[in-house]
């Protein structure tokens, strides 16, 4: 593989993505196979994949955003299923909607180009 095709696949990827996969897949392993380190090992795995691309696409600052907008969205979770009295997987898929949209809004959407430079 050339470093072209590395490049345009690692751009393709997109992080907001990674983000819905953490919170539902790793929410539902952990309900699924009712452990719930497990279900927190997805979670994990979505975050750092994400922060990386978070970081080489928009820097430092906006990865740290988002990522507590990642951890932010989980505590939410458990806050509306568990406080709120919601079903779980609604609580889960309205979190996880939520943190995937503002992470395509602020990380994946295409920047405008600056005309000049």
């Amino acid at each position: 593989m050339t470093t072209s095709v590395l490049t345009r696949a690692r751009t393709r990827l997109s992080s907001a993505v990674l983000v819905a996969v953490g919170l539902a897949a790793g929410f539902g392993v952990a309900q699924g196979t009712g452990v719930r380190a497990l279900g927190g090992a997805v979670f994990l795995a979505g975050g750092l994949g994400a922060a990386w691309l978070w970081v080489q696409r928009r820097g430092v600052a906006v990865a740290l955003g988002l990522g507590a907008l990642y951890v932010g969205a989980f505590v939410l979770a458990h806050v509306l299923a568990l406080g709120a009295g919601l079903p779980a997987w609604l609580a889960v898929s309205l979190v996880t909607i939520a943190a995937a949209g503002v992470t395509y809004a602020v990380a994946d959407r295409p920047q405008a180009e600056v005309p000049g430079r």
